[in-house]
């Protein structure tokens, strides 16, 4: 299905509308995280212990609000990356405390287990949910991802389902990748090669700092030959976390197979000119089942853009008026 064809979605605020010379779903892809410049945070990073004795890395901006926002990053992501300290700052500026945390390895230094992030490491997710809510600081908390974290947040609420933690009100999410079978496809394209390559440059680095610590376990020989997300899976994040292969691990780590389940108010906006969506990551019916959720598909946005002219983007000003809204 051409998520083009769909009909117009009516939203509560203003749509997005880029200026003309940024209508193209690559430039808003590419140009945010070349020259988008936010100063960084007021972070004051904290190490959670995993419960497999691994470590977590949290980058914390308090205001000394009642009210936080767990925020995720994307794929080889982390706290610092200009959409995370973009809606940081967003959240600070409206009064509303923001955890950003690294998944694990992407905070600088290898962590300690053999196995590395993947889709479905909801576990992470709810150890971060577990740990900020036993500090008693907060009434409210809502999740924002983006790209990975949008399907990591979207996986966590449906796995949580009706036996969500009653402090979480809301899940909000960017250019969710919510069939990753299909989001692997669109990364296939001629026009996505760019993408594609430096995604496995940079998860080489993460396969030659797990080689490091597991020198009989894994290695990088002939990594070359590696063109794809499903050579990359099949090769790595299948078996380092006992999925049978790369469509076994998308089939089960996708959220679109617990959005029916999920409880709470949720978000999902996907740019009709997204690079790295096609298809079944516009779950059109699955949400019609589920009033619990609203989907957005801006035509324009790219992958996690959504640029303005200056000040924050429109995807800050949408989860904060989100946020609002549920009061």
């Amino acid at each position: 299905m051409n998520p083009l064809s769909q009909p117009a979605i009516i939203y509560p605020m203003q749509p997005y509308c880029p200026p003309i010379y940024l209508r193209s779903g690559h430039l808003q892809t590419i140009y945010p995280p070349l020259f988008r410049k936010i100063s960084q945070p007021p972070y004051s990073r904290e190490r959670i212990t995993t419960p497999d004795n691994d470590f977590i890395d949290l980058d914390w901006s308090t205001v000394g609000s009642r009210t936080l926002a767990i925020v995720s990053h994307g794929l080889e992501g982390n706290s610092t990356r200009s959409y995370i300290t973009g809606m940081v700052k967003a959240l600070n500026e409206a009064g509303i405390d923001a955890l950003a945390w690294n998944y694990r390895g992407c905070s600088g230094e290898p962590n300690r287990q053999r196995i590395m992030y993947h889709n479905g490491a909801t576990y992470d997710l709810d150890s971060v949910v577990r740990h900020a809510i036993a500090t008693g600081r907060y009434e409210r908390v809502f999740l924002i991802g983006f790209s990975m974290g949008g399907n990591l947040t979207l996986l966590y609420a449906g796995e949580q389902g009706k036996r969500i933690h009653p402090l979480i009100s809301g899940a909000i999410t960017f250019s969710v990748p919510c069939d990753l079978s299909h989001s692997s496809q669109a990364l296939t394209h001629p026009a996505c090669v760019i993408y594609m390559k430096r995604f496995l440059l940079e998860l080489q680095q993460k396969v030659k700092a797990k080689m490091a610590l597991y020198p009989a376990e894994i290695t990088d020989d002939g990594y070359h030959q590696i063109k794809n997300f499903k050579q990359f899976d099949d090769r790595y994040t299948a078996p380092l976390h006992n999925f049978k292969s790369a469509e076994d691990y998308w089939q089960k780590c996708s959220c679109n197979r617990l959005l029916h389940s999920i409880a709470i108010p949720s978000l999902i906006v996907n740019a009709l000119d997204d690079p790295f969506l096609i298809n079944e990551c516009y779950p059109y019916e699955l949400v019609k089942e589920n009033q619990k959720i609203r989907m957005e598909t801006p035509r324009h946005g790219g992958h996690v853009g959504f640029m303005l002219r200056g000040g924050t983007y429109w995807s800050e000003q949408r989860a904060l008026q989100f946020i609002v809204s549920s009061r």
